[in-house]
């Protein structure tokens, strides 16, 4: 239950996006320079796909560091009981309180379709996680995480698996970022029961397959998604600003293996170009 409820947080971020820059395709990259003794690892997830299993370049970056640092500490015992504290909407609001009630309706049979159960039992949680406990119902195969795979091999290796942001972060930002906004996103997947976001779900797939993160992020610029379109500096830009200091302590520290979502790798205010803007070298693993 703990990890479903992770991976449900985690998912949200698997369609976002800022405008991209010419990258080489790949989803592995190596951290060198700006005093490091040995490099670090940035690795580029999608946190709901079919087939999670990772490159043999994948598992040999693994091999040659010696801790796993994910968005957030997945192994916190404490996770679930914060992750619960945090999915409900503020001020005793719910769903009724944003939408009429013909889309209510709209919306209470997208979940009955889908999850089989109304969303009455659970009108009071952030609009936006009920749209991610969506998401796996998107793919036509049993759901799989890298972030998941990369824990297996940490534990296996009885290595740390550690965070670059608090679980209580994440989940602030769907506070931030206005009820009603999210709200509209939810009432679009209900309108065609999901077919839109199928098909944007079977494309962005397709392009992470092919490892190419600009078009990746380009293809994830899409105006339907409100919420997404929006409030980009809330959900990828300050985030990755947040992140570099933390990169570079855990780096400092000992060789790392970061696996953060590949939405956040390109662009001028991406991970890979904040961190060659700090000194680093930061290279393709091809």
């Amino acid at each position: 239950m703990k990890f479903k409820l992770s991976l449900l947080v985690l998912s949200v971020f698997s369609i976002i996006s800022i405008n991209a820059q010419e990258l080489e395709n790949s989803t592995l990259w190596k951290i060198t320079g700006n005093g490091l003794e040995k490099p670090s690892y940035l690795f580029g997830t999608i946190h709901i796909t079919c087939d999670a299993s990772l490159d043999e370049d994948v598992t040999k970056a693994l091999e040659e560091t010696s801790q796993v640092v994910l968005e957030f500490d997945m192994d916190d015992p404490s996770m679930q009981t914060k992750m619960m504290g945090g999915m409900y909407m503020k001020d005793g609001k719910t769903i009724k309180d944003y939408v009429s009630e013909e889309d209510y309706t709209v919306i209470d049979s997208l979940f009955l379709k889908n999850i089989g159960m109304s969303v009455n039992m659970m009108q009071n949680v952030k609009p936006f996680f009920l749209s991610a406990m969506l998401y796996p119902k998107m793919i036509d195969c049993p759901m799989q995480s890298f972030e998941m795979e990369l824990m297996k091999i940490a534990k296996s290796q009885e290595e740390e698996v550690n965070g670059l942001e608090t679980i209580e972060e994440q989940l602030q930002l769907f506070d931030d970022i206005p009820y009603e906004d999210q709200i509209s996103d939810l009432l679009r997947m209900a309108k065609d029961n999901l077919e839109y976001d199928k098909t944007s779900f079977a494309k962005m797939l397709a392009i992470y397959k092919s490892e190419n993160i600009s078009e990746m992020l380009d293809m994830m610029n899409d105006k339907n998604s409100v919420t997404v379109s929006k409030h980009q500096d809330k959900l990828l830009a300050n985030r990755n600003k947040n992140w570099i200091p933390k990169i570079k302590e855990y780096s400092k520290q000992q060789p790392t293996f970061f696996g953060v979502g590949a939405g956040h790798l390109a662009g001028k205010e991406g991970v890979i170009q904040l961190l060659r803007n700090s000194g680093y070298s930061v290279t393709a693993v091809q």
